[in-house]
């Protein structure tokens, strides 16, 4: 038995120490994608960390648009309640759960910035002019690293299923990890835009 194990981990090691068998990129691939979900985790963090504050601005100015503020606190809600771990990139279920809450949270908060343009006194705010511009270049750093991520995971995958190097991956327990849909990219890579420079009309006075 002990020579027999013996005899399966020297097989191990020869096959991970031949050039081209693809060990020591998968190595280093899976390491890149953990690394650029790191950085995909901590922006998604930052941007979910600046909706409350972003929400108690608007609700002082258009408190009545309770629709609309419910929507992006629902939303926020829903990201809160999905575990934003490491292990994600490896549970393509938990994944894809992770994905539908941030593009709802994207999209309630696309709906918040417009409602914003119907009030000129909460654009001319000067907490929420700020918080926009954090929202705005978060969401742009959100899509920086999030293709960083989408790059290494498409290496990462060639790497797994690629001969010869998909028989070592198969050996070593390397798997393909799941990663952003297309559908998913179109949602979320657009950032929430507001254009201060367009002014709003005042309404006219009911007749």
């Amino acid at each position: 038995m002990l020579r027999r194990l013996f005899l399966v981990v020297c097989t191990l090691l020869a096959l991970a120490s031949l050039p081209g068998c693809g060990y020591n990129r998968l190595q280093s691939q899976d390491e890149q994608i953990k690394a650029g979900w790191s950085e995909v985790l901590n922006q998604y963090q930052r941007r979910a960390d600046l909706v409350p504050n972003l929400v108690n601005v608007v609700k002082g100015y258009a408190a009545h648009e309770k629709e609309v503020l419910t929507q992006v606190t629902n939303a926020r809600a829903q990201v809160g309640q999905v575990r934003m771990t490491p292990e994600l990139i490896n549970d393509p279920a938990a994944f894809k759960e992770f994905q539908a809450a941030q593009g709802q949270l994207s999209s309630a908060l696309s709906r918040l910035l417009v409602v914003a343009e119907n009030y000129p006194q909460l654009k001319a705010d000067g907490l929420f002019r700020d918080l926009q511009a954090q929202l705005e270049g978060t969401e742009n750093r959100i899509t920086v690293a999030r293709n960083r991520y989408i790059k290494a995971v498409q290496d990462y995958n060639t790497t797994v299923r690629q001969f010869p190097s998909n028989l070592t991956a198969r050996l070593f327990g390397y798997e393909v990890k799941p990663n952003f849909t297309v559908e998913n990219e179109r949602e979320i890579s657009r950032p929430p835009r507001v254009d201060f420079g367009t002014p709003v009309p005042a309404p006219l006075p009911a007749q």
